[in-house]
């Protein structure tokens, strides 16, 4: 088997051969945009799901699709070092600097760029090395206060957008990353989008991990008015088939059924680990049909490769006592647990574990899908953390 060949696309973010199993939700995707460029009631999206289920895949794919029917995109990612209007400043100064090329909208743009000037005093934002340029626009989006000025900043990002006819999509990626105060001005940004009478062309299309649907509830209650939240997970065992069989075929290589079953079962479905399974099993084969044997053979090289790639490197940001919590997590197995049966196990009051469990959430490693309930958002997650720690004492 020639590895240079090899079709498959194990990586963060990194498209797979295959988009098996997510047509509806791209179509979905390319009506919210479509009904944005005709300036139709619409809601913004976000995705949601656990890591390695291929949100920032659909994202980019995303992003492609309004690429291509014509609008002007911005795409960030949300991170624990950086504020929101850190992160969106640069992105929007460029967006209202291109809308103003368009001659309807010159003067709207540039308006844009006097309002984003005040919006950055207002809030004290550091920019580096950015230079906005115009005086700011006095009394618009300057006041320091987020939930009052990024609506007024993205207000004024629609007003240039809809003089300019060109229609503007934001991405954001990990979402679950911005602070409730943050969450909660993006969607009242949202809001004055679609409250205004002139349908202004903005839409949003964001992703995070499940904490974010928590984040969305406490921040306001008309926030699933304002988005989709479309549930982003393991692959159906159809669609997995496809992920693995038809990049193969496409090479002339097929798969004997018992192998397909095995890597199914070893990966739950899930798409970056049905990448990484074929992955090391086109490079293993001798030749076609790979067989259900080389599947077994390298499974270890594929747990090497996710535990130093995919895991490791998460578990490198914990504390000794996050770890320690995450164990305990692990070994009371899969799926949901509550609180009290992680404190129960290290022998502690559940109160006292509430900071550590607080500061997971924070740092993407677990959510609560219920109150007092905790889940690993890294599927598999409790295996590694018994491979990582095996000699484990409570």
């Amino acid at each position: 088997m020639d590895p240079v060949r090899n079709p498959y696309a194990p990586g963060a973010g990194t498209r797979p051969p295959e988009l098996a199993g997510r047509k509806d939700l791209l179509v979905e995707a390319d009506t919210i945009l479509r009904r944005t460029q005709l300036g139709r009631p619409r809601k913004s999206m976000i995705l949601v799901g656990l890591r390695g289920v291929g949100k920032t895949v659909l994202l980019n794919e995303i992003n492609a699709i309004a690429d291509d029917i014509g609008f002007l995109t911005l795409s960030i990612e949300a991170h624990e070092g950086k504020t929101l209007p850190a992160l969106l400043v640069p992105g929007i100064r460029q967006l209202f600097i291109k809308l103003s090329i368009k001659e309807a909208a010159v003067e709207a743009a540039n308006r844009g760029l006097r309002v984003l000037k005040g919006f950055v005093k207002g809030l004290k934002v550091s920019i580096g090395n950015v230079e906005l340029g115009y005086d700011p626009e006095l009394g618009t989006a300057d006041s320091g206060d987020l939930e009052h000025d990024l609506p007024e900043l993205f207000h004024a990002l629609g007003k240039a957008a809809s003089k300019a006819s060109w229609p503007v999509a934001i991405f954001i990626d990990e979402l679950q990353y911005l602070s409730p105060a943050e969450f909660s001005a993006l969607i009242m940004a949202c809001h004055k989008i679609n409250q205004s009478r002139e349908s202004l062309p903005v839409i949003l299309i964001c992703a995070g991990l499940p904490q974010i649907m928590g984040l969305a509830g406490n921040s306001k209650s008309y926030s699933e008015r304002l988005f989709t939240f479309p549930m982003v997970g393991p692959l159906l065992e159809t669609d997995a088939i496809a992920a693995i069989v038809n990049p193969a075929k496409e090479e002339g290589v097929e798969f004997e059924e018992a192998a397909v079953s095995q890597i199914l079962d070893k990966t739950k479905c899930y798409p970056y680990f049905l990448q990484q399974w074929a992955y090391e099993a086109w490079n293993y084969a001798e030749k076609s049909p790979i067989e259900v044997s080389s599947i077994r053979h390298v499974t270890d090289s594929a747990l090497f490769e996710l535990d130093q790639s995919f895991f490791k490197v998460r578990l490198d940001r914990c504390t000794p006592g996050e770890k320690r919590y995450m164990r305990a997590l692990a070994e009371l197995g899969v799926g949901t647990h509550r609180s009290s049966d992680v404190a129960e196990l290290l022998k502690v009051k559940p109160t006292s574990l509430s900071p550590t469990r607080s500061s997971l959430i924070k740092k993407g490693m677990i959510f609560s899908p219920s109150y007092g309930d905790t889940e690993f958002t890294v599927p598999l997650f409790d295996e590694y953390m018994k491979r990582a720690l095996p000699n484990f004492e409570f």
